[in-house]
């Protein structure tokens, strides 16, 4: 569950609460933790991902295309579960939410080309988005009002284990890696 906090509590803190598993980054306070943006800096780490099987992917050019996007990738999580109790269910909602996030940001703000994949490592998902973007990296909001957006690259670095972005065949990719529930 995702709740907007009412105030913030610094100039660096967002007006984010993850509700749930302690989270890499943030801060753990009475069983929430707070989504603080030391995860993810003005500008997303340049690194390459991790390796991975092969998985699910799409060409994706409107968001229109997200809603059958979430399904599939909500069958195949679901498919691949190591957990199949509440907390393993989380995990794979929180991986629905960083794809939906990550693809939406690209076919936003992206210049076209999009493509993105689930693929698997031993113990994580591997969620990567491409666009033609490629000499625009990852840009986390600053000083933004929260009611204009702008928040889903913190939530998607506080999600994550790992997170980057690099350019390859004039694309850029972003990527993030998420625990497999």
């Amino acid at each position: 569950m995702i709740v907007v906090a009412s105030r913030l509590e610094g100039p660096s803190a967002t007006h984010t609460e993850v509700f749930g598993r302690p989270q890499h980054g943030g801060s753990r306070i009475e069983g929430i933790n707070r989504v603080t943006g030391q995860a993810a800096e003005p500008a997303w780490p340049s690194a390459a991902p991790p390796s991975a099987d092969d998985g699910l992917r799409w060409a994706l050019s409107d968001v229109s295309e997200l809603p059958r996007v979430r399904s599939e990738a909500r069958r195949h999580v679901a498919a691949h579960a190591v957990r199949m109790d509440g907390d393993g269910a989380d995990l794979r909602d929180q991986l629905v939410l960083a794809l939906d996030e990550m693809a939406s940001n690209a076919l936003r703000h992206g210049g076209g080309r999009v493509r993105a994949s689930i693929r698997l490592t031993p113990d994580s998902y591997l969620v990567e988005v491409s666009d033609g973007a490629a000499s625009e990296p990852p840009r986390p909001a600053i000083g933004r009002d929260p009611s204009e957006g702008g928040l889903g690259l913190y939530l998607i670095a506080e999600l994550a284990t790992d997170h980057g972005w690099y350019v390859r065949g004039g694309a850029k990719h972003v990527w993030a890696l998420l625990p497999r529930g």
